[in-house]
């Protein structure tokens, strides 16, 4: 597939030189009152896990996606306690300022759904629309441990087989229907083949470290989340759950709707943390909310 993006970077307050994906989309003068679309990735992922959705939805929508720090082409901080939320929304909210953008559609995966909600409880009007994959206010105590035992590692693989099938191994629960060839595909958007030939995960371990030493939702921030998403209450919003998700509960999506009524739901079946947004589930979902933002934008 021909390559749909550009590479861009932006520079944090710290001094990090941060890498995005620009989908460009099309100029025709319709498409260019559609406000872009923020992607943003989950705890030990980068730019390439949005490959599919933002190829997807680019020939329509401007899609922007950010590397945080300690990810892909992103650069390593050196004090590890910056790898959490807080500080990413700070750098993310640099980005958009540098491009001038002061309205987007936001797509948050586990931890940028957090960041999502962040960045709604500073300035919700700015937010056309939301999608939170697989997160909220609440975070199971048995998928946080979860992450615990593998986050941070450092392994790395001989062959990309070895690394798909290391994936099956720590995630098959996720994705019990997932064949030889997902994992593999899987292996490619988390991993890199690095300059000694060994093909090792695209992120600085110390990630892990930050993570673990939290002292409380797996790097959220103190603040009451809750009164965060509420900030919501007014922007289209869907939320995706993985239908054996152990990070986002059934209890915690039957009060995320009680408190936001107009939240849509959409479950993706025989996924965990996290589903990837390209299951028919999803994509239908996505597309709709999008439709609905499209017709709010250009009335």
């Amino acid at each position: 597939m021909d390559q749909r993006f550009t590479d861009g970077f932006w520079h944090s307050a710290d001094g990090l030189k941060l890498h995005y994906r620009d989908y460009p989309g099309r100029s025709t003068e319709e498409d260019q009152g559609r406000p872009p679309i923020v992607c943003m990735h989950g705890l030990t992922r980068n730019a390439r896990d949005f490959a599919g959705v933002a190829a997807r939805l680019s020939p329509a929508w401007r899609v922007i996606v950010p590397e945080m720090r300690g990810r892909g082409e992103s650069g390593y901080a050196d004090d590890s306690a910056t790898y959490n939320p807080v500080q990413y929304v700070e750098d993310v909210e640099r980005l958009l300022s540098d491009l001038g953008i002061d309205r987007f559609f936001a797509i948050g995966t586990s931890l940028g759904g957090l960041m999502t909600i962040l960045l709604a409880s500073k300035n919700a009007s700015r937010l056309a629309g939301a999608v939170l994959n697989d997160i909220g206010p609440v975070i199971e105590e048995d998928g946080l441990d979860k992450i615990r035992s593998y986050v941070g590692q450092g392994r790395s693989f001989p062959t990309w087989m070895h690394a798909a099938r290391a994936l099956e191994d720590t995630h098959s629960d996720a994705h019990p229907t997932y064949q030889l060839e997902d994992w593999l595909e899987a292996a490619k958007r988390v991993m890199v083949l690095g300059q000694n030939g060994r093909i090792s995960f695209d992120y600085d371990m110390a990630v892990g470290d930050a993570f673990r030493e939290a002292d409380d939702s797996g790097g959220a921030p103190a603040a009451n989340l809750w009164l965060a998403f509420e900030s919501l209450a007014q922007t289209p919003l869907l939320l995706v759950r993985g239908a054996l998700s152990n990070l986002l509960s059934e209890e915690t999506v039957e009060q995320m709707k009680a408190r936001n009524p107009g939240m849509e739901i959409v479950s993706v079946p025989d996924t965990g943390h996290a589903p990837t947004l390209e299951e028919p589930e999803a994509v239908a979902a996505i597309d709709a909310l999008l439709a609905r933002v499209r017709a709010q934008e250009t009335v």
